[in-house]
């Protein structure tokens, strides 16, 4: 495990690799900004509210979340053109996690800037239509997705859960009701962001632990990979042959105690090799 970027996020998130540049992307929400490494130095980009979460469009665009929409932003010129409003009409809540699923649609979870109980939503966006999944979720996380599509999961990391969704195979819409695939209440860990490997097991980081937690199909847990910082907050596979594993962390909420106690907190991590993640799906317009 070294340090990637050293760029101290107040609550790093999102992290997107594009397979097509080969470049790791990700956000710092509290802050209003995109950040990704050119050579050796660090780029940002900077918006006027809460942006969380992408998924690749195509070389140079990324559809991004915000606590308004959902946007289509290019990366060579900076422009952004308006896909769809995301509660807009809401001024207390903002996006959080979300991923590309494998037919093309963006699953995006939002939450109460406050973090207020049951405000969240879960939604998906497939082909031009936003429609809602999963509402009442608090802090949704973890939104991932098997190879092949089988099933997708999301947690709540208030709830300390992590739910299994079955996925229709047409289409990618759930079928069925969630099952609870990780019950993390009695062990006191906060499941943050998630991502599945080409075997399926789901890599998850854990809020609060410094730890990405390696859980296979039936929930047992495999491996722990260890950060030096107290909030991981979500993991990504990179690199050549998606061998290395990325993760976010956060300064959100830390005491002056903590914050000076050696620790990298906020910045962004990798272990290289350490294990073999699916490629992001690109999302359809």
């Amino acid at each position: 495990m070294i340090i990637f970027d050293p760029t101290p996020c107040a609550l790093g998130e999102g992290p997107l690799w594009h397979p097509l540049r080969g470049q790791l992307f990700w956000f710092d929400i509290v802050k209003f900004r995109l950040h990704t490494r050119e050579g050796d130095a660090t780029r940002t980009w900077s918006f006027d509210e809460h942006v969380s979460a992408a998924g690749w469009l195509d070389q140079d665009r990324l559809l991004i979340a915000s606590e308004t929409r959902l946007f289509a932003f290019n990366l060579k010129t900076g422009a952004s053109e308006d896909v769809l409003p995301l509660e807009a009409d809401r001024p207390d809540t903002r996006s959080n996690d979300g991923r590309a699923d494998p037919w093309g649609g963006f699953w995006i979870g939002t939450m109460s800037k406050t973090a207020e109980a049951g405000v969240g939503t879960i939604y998906r966006y497939y082909r031009g239509e936003l429609r809602v999944l999963f509402p009442g979720i608090t802090i949704p996380n973890a939104i991932s997705f098997t190879p092949g599509g089988g099933h997708a999961y999301f947690a709540d990391t208030i709830q300390q859960k992590v739910w299994r969704q079955p996925l229709s195979e047409a289409h990618g819409w759930p079928e069925g009701d969630p099952e609870v695939f990780l019950d993390h209440s009695v062990r006191g860990l906060h499941p943050d962001g998630a991502v599945v490997d080409q075997t399926g097991n789901l890599w998850c980081a854990e809020w609060g632990g410094g730890r990405v937690a390696v859980y296979d199909t039936e929930g047992q847990e495999i491996a722990v990979h260890a950060f030096d910082a107290a909030n991981t907050s979500c993991p990504a596979f990179g690199g050549e042959a998606l061998a290395d594993l990325y993760c976010t962390t956060a300064r959100q909420k830390l005491g002056a105690e903590t914050l000076a106690d050696g620790r990298a907190h906020g910045v962004t991590f990798v272990a290289h090799g350490v294990g073999k993640g699916q490629a992001e799906h690109q999302v359809i317009l």
